[in-house]
């Protein structure tokens, strides 16, 4: 949200589009489960209002790294939230998202996976 919804940093004079990426480990993409829980939407119910990344999609954000679990493995249908997520930058024109599926790798040890990656990611950023 901090990296896509402008108002978060804005607060503290920081424009979103001056950081260097976002790599989502398993991040929800609709609006979070507590935000619905306290509205009492259930878990199973996606919701995209404002608080949802999916929401503020945007051609000009900065480069993202999204990385879930196995979809058969992860919470939620996180994998497909992901994947959604990466569609819909792609459908506004971001030219710079990547997606990962690691698999055999739930929501709990999909980091264990997902670390390597990032770190590829970063050294990659760091040599352009």
């Amino acid at each position: 949200m901090v990296c896509l919804d402008k108002r978060w940093l804005k607060a503290h004079g920081v424009d979103p589009n001056s950081l260097a990426g976002l790599v989502s480990f398993s991040g929800q993409s609709i609006t979070h489960f507590t935000a619905r829980a306290e509205r009492g939407i259930g878990e199973t119910q996606p919701v995209i209002d404002d608080l949802a990344p999916l929401f503020h999609v945007r051609k000009d954000a900065p480069p993202i790294l999204l990385l879930s679990g196995d979809r058969n493995l992860e919470l939620f249908g996180r994998y497909e939230e992901s994947a959604y997520f990466w569609r819909m930058l792609k459908e506004v024109g971001h030219t710079d998202v990547q997606i990962f599926e690691l698999q055999g790798f739930n929501h709990g040890n999909m980091p264990q996976a997902g670390f390597p990656v990032l770190l590829r990611y970063v050294k990659e950023r760091v040599k352009a």
